[in-house]
């Protein structure tokens, strides 16, 4: 199956040449290669642009002073994008890891799909430490935890778990879980971390913090009044100007928080769903973000966004 696929995409051989040098009949080699996509021996993938990326990219580095912008091409399956999406980033860690490195991770379905990919490894004593703790409703996917042991296997090292519960139903009980010396220890190694694969949250209907009933909806709709768009690791919330607002929501979730990030050289922060355009552009002005991860709509509309709330001069306007 390998060599049939190698020969029909890399050599331009056609299948009819194919099954003639295999003595197999056509619609063998046509299966052969349906099955070498979906076992991962073949990755097709339709690609943005290269004149187009670098233009977005370029225009995103400048406008909002991050490093990097990763680009997916537009799918109109939720899934789909999800994967692609993750699939470029995975591009980029397979070229930017190196030995040695600690990756801190966050939770949720866009980091998890980074994980999900297939490939090899491409170092060998790298460190994936939880960012956050977990959440049994959760279920062992969407978890820090799980997620980190995934992406330990895909990309070489160890993982390295938060004994720690991802929410805590009060501020008290979150600061006395930040004392103990265990769940301070893992904090401090994510802290001193040189990468972060971060997702972002936007306070909708499915979001990760509303799926897990971590919020009541009066406290949702209290937050979204006034004037709250996102959250970065379901720690910190922020309006449309990133400025932090944490009065409503704030000093219940274990993990790193927004300025324990910005020490991170390269945060990562992983968006598909079309709906977060708001919330990204939000996550992009909090100063945070190194590295943009979206699709190339989100991209186009954030830079759309921005323009529009600048010459309005009033977030509010824009975001009602």
């Amino acid at each position: 199956m390998t060599e049939i696929a190698r020969r029909y995409y890399e050599g331009d051989a056609t299948q009819a040449d194919i099954a003639a040098e295999f003595g197999l009949s056509r619609m063998k080699v046509s299966r052969l290669l349906r099955q070498a996509r979906e076992e991962g021996v073949v990755d097709v993938r339709i690609r943005v642009h290269r004149a187009i990326a670098s233009d977005i990219e370029a225009q995103l580095c400048q406008r909002f002073q991050i490093k990097r912008a990763l680009i997916a091409a537009d799918r109109g399956d939720p899934e789909a994008q999800r994967a692609d999406l993750a699939l470029v980033v995975a591009d980029f860690l397979e070229r930017e890891l190196f030995d040695g490195a600690t990756i801190a991770v966050g939770m949720g379905r866009n980091v998890a799909a980074v994980a999900d990919t297939r490939g090899r490894a491409v170092v060998e004593n790298a460190v994936f430490v939880c960012a956050t703790g977990g959440a049994h409703r959760a279920g062992e996917p969407g978890n820090a935890d799980h997620i980190c042991r995934k992406l330990a296997r895909r990309f070489g090292g160890t993982p390295e778990t938060l004994y720690a519960p991802a929410y805590v139903p009060e501020a008290a009980l979150r600061d006395a879980l930040l004392r103990n010396q265990t769940v301070r220890r893992t904090l401090d190694v994510a802290r001193s971390a040189d990468f972060a694969l971060i997702g972002i949250g936007d306070l909708g209907e499915e979001s990760h913090m509303v799926r897990m009933g971590w919020f009541k909806r009066e406290e949702i709709l209290a937050a979204r009044a006034a004037g709250v768009v996102g959250d970065l690791m379901g720690y910190d919330f922020f309006d449309l100007e990133g400025r932090e607002r944490n009065e409503i929501l704030g000093g219940r979730v274990i993990g790193l928080r927004l300025e324990e990030m910005r020490a991170i050289p390269h945060v990562v922060a992983i968006a598909s769903e079309a709906n977060k355009a708001l919330a990204l552009l939000a996550a992009l002005r909090t100063g945070v973000i190194d590295i943009l991860a979206t699709s190339l709509a989100n991209a186009q509309s954030i830079l759309a966004l921005d323009e529009a709330t600048r010459l309005s001069g009033s977030a509010g306007t824009a975001q009602a």
